[in-house]
This record gives structure tokens, C-alpha cells and sequence, in this order.
């Protein structure tokens, strides 16, 4: 019988090796080994479920239950499946598993809908392994530029010969993407990554919409030389630079409105020696925001700042922005849907703004979109410590099942 709990379960078992790329803790960079057992794993169950699969020209593999007519236009139940290193296990394919046990309950009453729904598991969201993110559903969506997939990893390799090793083409990734008239929605189920929905004992939320995002690569070059000779006030050292920059973002963020954050997320320094000053420091900023021209507020005063730390501390400075995603409120009339099928289940309904990323932002440039997150453990993700209460899973199955009876009807 579906459930939110083999849902959890699932996620649980696919949450160590050899679903991940290292032998202790979880970490399923897009196109790895890991990746590659997770889709083979992910097929058996959708098909399990009844669905016909088939993997994607991105990479993303697609699980089709069909509707009462043949090539009806489809509802996308999906998440990603990649993780970041030292990852939890319900980050993405919790919101897979959760629609694998839709279409499960739909095939133990062999019912069929007006529409057909297809389940997605997403390869790429996090951008843990190349320098870009959500590569998968902007596929899909038809918004990925394929020249700007001329990448490669840390360790050299390129997504061409990544893809290749898939049997897949990068120049064709593009491929991937489906008609507007094919798809009439997509709904994506997610944990929080926050502390609301527990904090006010509720199960389940409705997303109301996602905070933009940019993301830039900063690189300072300073002088590097003898720790012991350098005098200290001639130094051009670029991670004393660096520390006083990220410093500055911080200031920034935390002078800004409630919903502003600002990351120092990844800091490389060079040549990284005991006794040799610094010579140079790579690190990111991702700035987030629930409001674009917010957001753009924000770069503009980080990008200032660190400038002058930079000419004061006469290092030379290169900005390059790698990312930038608009605000994506979800569609009002699905939003409401799932806001009636979270009463219909017995649960208050709770609407909040996600600060954190999800394919659904990218989804909806392709179709109306609609996000039901469940409660974790002290907000917790991006993390081991990440936990999901199975009966949320329940509650949360419960409401996906009515949002869809609902649509149907």
C-alpha cells in the first residue's frame, strides 16, 4: 500500500553508499557513480508503481502514469535527486518519493485521471559538482543556454564528457525541454530547510513563492612572499583582504530588510602554505532576497564595499556573476488548491516564502507551479542531522492525493 512512510524510508535507503559518492555521510553529485545507482534504483520503484520511465536528454529521469486518454497532457510531481557533500537524505528525492506513492495509490485503485502524470527526478539542483545549478529543469523548462555548458568539474571534467559516459550529448541537452501545451502544472513537495513550520506545530505549508538569487565568483590577488621577511605594513595580502570583504557582506546583509541574507560559502586560498602570505583567494557570495530590485539593492552595496576594501588594501579585484534567478511567486489558483487540500486532510494552512531554491522557480516558466513543504527537525538540512517525521510524510501524501483528486475533478 502507498505511504509516507516508504517514502521515507526510501529516502533512507538510498542514503548511503552506493547512492553516494563517499563511503561515510551522503554526497550524489550530478552524473557520478551515485547518481547513476540512485536513477537505476528510482526506476525500479517508479516502475514498480506503474509507470513507463526513461532517462532525459539532461539526464533526469522521467516516470509517465498515464491519464484516461492516450497522450493527455501531463501534471509534473517532481525534485531533484543530487545533494550537496555531507548532505541529508530528504533534501529533493523526498519530494520524488512522495510523488512515486501518488501514482502508487492511483494504480492500487487502477484509476486514471483526465491527465496523465509524469514524476521527475531532477539530476542537477544544487550545483555541487559543476558551477552552475538547476541545470536539469532549466532543461526542461526550455530556459538552459547551452553555451554556457561548456563546463567542467573541480577535478577537470568536463559536462560534455560527463554526459558522454550517459550515453548522452551535452549539445543536446536542450532537448529536453517540453511544450507549455503538454504540461498542465507542476507541484514539487520539499522540506522546509527552515524552522517556521515547527516552530508553530504545523505538518505541512504552502509555499507562496521563492526569493531571488544571484551568485557571484570573486577572485583577489594580492602579493604573495616569505611570512617571516614580508614586513607587515608593505603586505598585499590577499586573505587579510578576503576576511575583511566577507566581513562587509555580512555588514550588508545584516543591515537589510528581514528576508536579505548574504553567504561566504566556498573561500579557496593560494598557495596555501604556513609561512607564505596569501597571494590570492577565490570565494562565492550568493544574495538572496524576496524581491528582485531588493536583492539588486543588496549586490550593488556588496559589490561596493568589498571594491573599497580592495583599493585600500591595494589588491586588484575581479567580479564575475555566475547565477542570477528571479523571484518566483507560485500560481495563485493552484496555491490555492493546495491550500484546500491541506484543510481537507484535517490541517491548518500555513502560506510562506521559501529563501531557499527549488525547481519550482525554474518550472514556472514553463507552467503553473505549486509547493507543499513538510516540516524537519529543528530546520535542519544541508546537513546529516536532516529528519522528517514519517507521519508528516503521511499528512503530506494525504494532501498531494486530494490536490490532484482535485484537479481531476
Amino acid at each position: 500500500m502507498a505511504s509516507g512512510a516508504r517514502a521515507v524510508a526510501r529516502c533512507d535507503a538510498i542514503g548511503a553508499a552506493p547512492y553516494s559518492d563517499t563511503e561515510y555521510g551522503l554526497f550524489r553529485p550530478y552524473l557520478g557513480p551515485a547518481h547513476r545507482a540512485t536513477i537505476a534504483k528510482i526506476d525500479e520503484w517508479m516502475q514498480a508503481a506503474g509507470m513507463r520511465t526513461w532517462i532525459d536528454p539532461a539526464a533526469n529521469l522521467v516516470g509517465r502514469y498515464e491519464g484516461a486518454a492516450p497522450d493527455a497532457r501531463a501534471l509534473l510531481i517532481g525534485s531533484h535527486i543530487d545533494s550537496v557533500n555531507d548532505a541529508g537524505r530528504y533534501d529533493g528525492p523526498l519530494g520524488v518519493m512522495l510523488g512515486i506513492e501518488v501514482v502508487a495509490a492511483l494504480a492500487e485503485r487502477q484509476r486514471r485521471l483526465p491527465f496523465a502524470i509524469e514524476v521527475i527526478a531532477f539530476g542537477d539542483e544544487e550545483g555541487s559538482r559543476f558551477p552552475a545549478s538547476m541545470m536539469c529543469s532549466r532543461a526542461v523548462a526550455g530556459t538552459l543556454d547551452i553555451s554556457a555548458t561548456m563546463i567542467s568539474d573541480g577535478d577537470g571534467i568536463s559536462l560534455e564528457q560527463s554526459l558522454a559516459a550517459f550515453g548522452l550529448e551535452r549539445s543536446r541537452m536542450t532537448d529536453a525541454a517540453r511544450s507549455p501545451e503538454s504540461i498542465i502544472g507542476y507541484v514539487e513537495a520539499h522540506i522546509e530547510q527552515g524552522p517556521v513550520l515547527e516552530s508553530e506545530g504545523l505538518a505541512v505549508g504552502v509555499v507562496r513563492g521563492i526569493a531571488a538569487q544571484k551568485r557571484f565568483a570573486v577572485t583577489v590577488t594580492g602579493q604573495a612572499g616569505h611570512a617571516g621577511t614580508s614586513a607587515m605594513h608593505l603586505r598585499r595580502d590577499a586573505l587579510a583582504a578576503a576576511a575583511e570583504a566577507i566581513l562587509a557582506v555580512e555588514r550588508v546583509a545584516q543591515e537589510g530588510p528581514a528576508d536579505l541574507v548574504a553567504t561566504v560559502g566556498r573561500l579557496a586560498v593560494s598557495p596555501g602554505a604556513t609561512n607564505v602570505v596569501p597571494g590570492k583567494v577565490d570565494f562565492t557570495i550568493d544574495v538572496r532576497a524576496g524581491r528582485d530590485e531588493m536583492r539588486d539593492a543588496a549586490a550593488g552595496q556588496i559589490i561596493a564595499a568589498i571594491s573599497a576594501v580592495a583599493d585600500k588594501r591595494g589588491v586588484s579585484l575581479n567580479i564575475e556573476e555566475s547565477q542570477r534567478l528571479a523571484a518566483s511567486p507560485c500560481d495563485p489558483v493552484l496555491m490555492d488548491r493546495l491550500a484546500e487540500a491541506i484543510s481537507s486532510v484535517g490541517q491548518p494552512v500555513r502560506k510562506l516564502v521559501s529563501g531557499a531554491g527549488h525547481d519550482a522557480m525554474v518550472m514556472a516558466s514553463l507552467a503553473p507551479t505549486a509547493m507543499l513543504f513538510l516540516r524537519c527537525t529543528g530546520g535542519i538540512s544541508h546537513n546529516p542531522g536532516e529528519s522528517v517525521d514519517p507521519a508528516d510524510a503521511e499528512l503530506a501524501l494525504a494532501a498531494m492525493s486530494a490536490f490532484v483528486e482535485g484537479l481531476a475533478a
